[in-house]
């Protein structure tokens, strides 16, 4: 039994967003702790990890560990119904989800039918990455849009005092070259050059639920997975993406 709420409704709804823009579907592990939960999207190209803090809530009571599987896309179409000054309960309901959106002057309650999830995924991929760089959230945003005007993948370079951006296609090229400790690079960390591949459109599901003037921290091993986190509010996200490699 759980029963859990926040002041502010629409920050669970951002924190779901940053989770189905990859899975449609996934398992939610209620502890004592916080909620956490781990799924690959269905292609196995990337993976997403999230986990909010018991302290993130205004009331938080776990009786035991749960497991609750939610189809995430209804969960977020309900959640997009959010309004101003709502604040939201949710709590397990007779093998539902229930979801109360209180404000001031009224109350609306949803209740979604928990699912069995076929595939869940328990741990991390383990990479000795070789560069850590933190970007501007926005700024990398804009390096996103910037290569999908040429290309359907991105490429990065690590350097210890560069992080290197470049993208080719039928209709041109593209390269871009940013400074560590400038207005794009907060930090660069770098035992040795790093470079890699990645897909772009998974690039822009995995960052777009970055809040505005929030650091990304990007972490490198040449033609190895990368992994890209962010804080929304006390939550974190964590994404991990296989390289493209050409056959």
């Amino acid at each position: 039994m759980f029963e859990i709420k926040l002041d502010n409704a629409k920050y669970w709804r951002d924190c779901v967003a940053s989770i189905v823009s990859l899975v449609d579907e996934g398992l939610f592990n209620f502890t004592k702790e916080g909620i956490s939960l781990k799924a690959m999207d269905p292609s196995s190209i990337s993976m997403v990890s999230f986990f909010m803090p018991e302290k993130a809530f205004s009331k938080y009571s776990v009786d035991k560990s749960a497991n609750v599987g939610i189809n995430l896309e209804n969960l977020s179409k309900i959640l997009s119904r959010t309004r101003e000054n709502e604040a939201l309960v949710m709590k397990d309901s007779d093998n539902k989800l229930s979801l109360e959106f209180i404000s001031p002057s009224s109350r609306r309650r949803y209740k979604l039918q928990m699912i069995d999830v076929k595939k869940s995924v328990e741990k991390e991929p383990n990479v000795d990455f070789e560069a850590h760089v933190e970007i501007s959230g926005d700024q990398l945003k804009e390096i996103i849009k910037d290569a999908g005007l040429i290309s359907s993948y991105i490429a990065f370079k690590a350097t210890k005092d560069q992080f290197g951006v470049s993208a080719r296609g039928d209709s041109g090229e593209l390269e871009a070259l940013h400074d560590k400790n400038g207005e794009v690079i907060k930090k660069i960390d770098a035992s040795k050059s790093a470079d890699a591949v990645f897909n772009l459109e998974f690039m822009d599901n995995m960052v777009k639920s970055c809040p505005v003037g929030n650091s990304v921290l990007i972490d490198l091993k040449s033609n190895e997975p990368m992994k890209m986190t962010y804080k929304i509010g006390e939550a974190d996200i964590a994404y991990f993406l296989a390289p493209y490699m050409e056959e």
